[in-house]
């Protein structure tokens, strides 16, 4: 099974456990994208969405700073997509699937002339054994106009190839993070993967 029918199928599961009203939202989305350099630890999360008629105009981010020696770095921890409508400023919903304990948000960054994001990269440090693993650093956004967006992560890893484009924008997320381990090494948010709104 491919990860985009993976994907599909989660949300299927999820939307039968929390009622038809869910299952009806969750059907607005179209297709799914994906990057291929995510990190390899941590599980799916639940899916969030946009509502109905609300497209991700803005996000951001949540980092948690370097941390020095001998301390546990995770770097990137949440994202939440900015939805709006009409009037940005006035008429906007904030939707985040899970994050990480760690870090803070960032203010959000919008894409100009009310655009819409619509295909994303993410930075992601390789597996390092024995070391202090971060997996998501960081993660770049284009716009519907092609203006690129990055956020306020760390410089930790490289960016990967992006992902296919979304034709109507983005109106939901799905986070794959790792629990907190205790005293054993924390990576926090591992991949991401996002739906595409259907009208």
């Amino acid at each position: 099974m491919d990860k985009g029918a993976s994907a599909k199928l989660l949300l299927l599961l999820w939307a039968t456990c929390y009622g038809h009203a869910t299952a009806d939202h969750l059907s607005g989305y179209t297709s799914v994208i994906e990057v291929a350099n995510g990190g390899p630890w941590g599980d799916w999360a639940w899916p969030e969405m946009c509502p109905d008629g609300f497209f991700a105009s803005g996000f951001s981010l949540k980092v948690e700073p370097p941390q020095g020696i001998p301390g546990d770095d995770t770097a990137l921890n949440g994202i939440r997509l900015h939805c709006s409508r009409g009037n940005a400023e006035l008429n906007t919903q904030v939707v985040e699937s899970q994050s990480g304990r760690w870090g803070a948000w960032s203010e959000p960054q919008w894409c100009p002339g009310g655009g819409f994001l619509v295909a994303f990269s993410l930075r992601v440090e390789a597996p390092m054994a024995p070391g202090d693993n971060t997996a998501a650093n960081n993660l770049r956004f284009r716009c519907s106009d092609g203006t690129e967006l990055e956020g306020p992560g760390l410089a930790w890893g490289d960016f990967g190839e992006w992902s296919k484009a979304c034709p109507k924008g983005v109106c939901g997320l799905q986070t794959k993070v790792e629990r907190p381990r205790g005293l054993r090494d924390d990576t926090a948010l591992n991949d991401v993967r996002f739906f595409c709104c259907r009208s």
